[in-house]
């Protein structure tokens, strides 16, 4: 079983890569590294069973394969501002790429979506036949709208062409081999509170976030893809918390005596993220298991140990 991964050398994608690669499946990553970094994918180098190449998927290229697990594509608030064309790139004309590719071999096609097609929701918990609340305009439309798009060519795909497409629309998701600089909640506060810093909070942190730990992600991502199921899927954790909550467990975990700094919060941040997983419960049987301090401990480990 061939394997094409885009996106393969950035945090999702390596530990996709490393449980197709443990299952005895060959695997082809393509990544451009804009983002993801080699380092992550360093032990499987002289694997028999994997290929890794550099390229960037907004130009096409031609590569057969039996599934396609489309990961590829920056996400995190402090890449929209740095590379909001190129995100917008990826998610249309990326997306586009593979889908040809999907195509012509009939291979399976899985899209990681995003929780943020729900926008500021007015729906709660987000549930997957909730339309959105988008702002078109905002710094982070490259992202919200391009994952919008995305999901429409799949659907458009399978319309015409028949391609058996997967949606995986992913909420909030961390544990190791996140990067330290990239601007998400649990990183940042990781790393500042590794480096004796005040923890920024924006707003005044009663906004929330639901926290799925990577390895229950990855296990959610390969159900899904064996699955018949070809509508969207929420994949995330439903247990909600406020980022101030989310900063003291941090701190409570490295160092109690570090101070909160607060800043304003960024336009269009959700104040409230939830996923509903009851579509994930009812058709594929996935639900998350690890714990949030389970997981923030694994993640401060592996953090400590890059760090020093």
């Amino acid at each position: 079983m061939v394997n094409l991964v885009t996106g393969g050398a950035g945090f999702i994608g390596s530990h996709l890569i490393e449980k197709l690669l443990l299952k005895g499946e060959q695997v082809i990553c393509i990544d451009n590294v804009l983002t993801g970094s080699e380092e992550n994918l360093n032990k499987w180098n002289s694997h028999p069973s994997f290929k890794f190449i550099k390229h960037d998927i907004i130009s096409p290229i031609d590569i057969k394969a039996n599934k396609i697990w489309h990961l590829a594509c920056p996400a995190s608030p402090f890449f929209f501002n740095k590379y909001p064309i190129t995100i917008s790139k990826t998610n249309y004309l990326g997306t586009l790429n593979m889908l040809e590719i999907a195509s012509k071999y009939k291979s399976r096609f899985l899209m990681a979506s995003s929780s943020s097609i729900y926008g500021e929701s007015k729906s709660y918990p987000q549930v997957e036949e909730y339309y959105g609340e988008v702002n078109s305009y905002g710094s982070r439309s490259c992202y919200e709208e391009g994952k919008r798009v995305a999901e429409s060519l799949c659907f458009d795909y399978q319309r015409i062409y028949k391609t058996d497409i997967r949606i995986a629309r992913i909420f909030n998701t961390y544990g190791p081999r996140m990067k330290p600089d990239d601007g998400r909640v649990i990183s940042n506060f990781i790393y500042q509170a590794i480096q004796n810093e005040a923890l920024t909070i924006y707003g005044n942190g009663c906004q929330t976030r639901s926290f799925c730990y990577i390895d229950d992600l990855i296990e959610g991502l390969l159900i899904l893809m064996e699955s018949n199921y070809n509508k969207p899927l929420n994949l995330g954790n439903d247990q909600e918390l406020r980022i101030l909550d989310l900063a003291n467990l941090i701190k409570s975990k490295i160092n109690p005596d570090l101070k909160l700094k607060f800043l304003p919060l960024p336009l269009d941040d959700p104040l409230r993220r939830k996923p509903s997983i009851k579509k994930a419960l009812a058709e594929i049987n996935w639900k998350p298991n690890i714990k949030l301090e389970e997981g923030i401990i694994r993640t401060i480990r592996y953090f400590q140990k890059i760090l020093n």
